[in-house]
């Protein structure tokens, strides 16, 4: 995580979105300029995870045809 803290006050939701529980304050990060937060690290690193997926995916599907060898 960079050097920055994150502040559960920061915080734009109050209960996890993968379990519903209450946030925790070891469990934020930053998502879109947003600080998010999980009710423990592992939701986090989830939603960390399922984040990078899908900015990977799109990225690919952006590349130009050219770029993947397909003419």
């Amino acid at each position: 995580m960079p050097d920055e803290t994150l502040r559960i006050e920061d915080a734009v939701n109050e209960t996890c979105p993968w379990s519903g529980k209450p946030i925790a304050a070891d469990s934020l990060t930053r998502y879109r300029g947003e600080v998010v937060g999980f009710c423990n690290p592992g939701c986090r690193d989830k939603f960390e995870a399922a984040i990078s997926h899908f900015e990977k995916a799109i990225a690919d599907r952006d590349v130009p045809l050219i770029a993947k060898g397909i003419e």
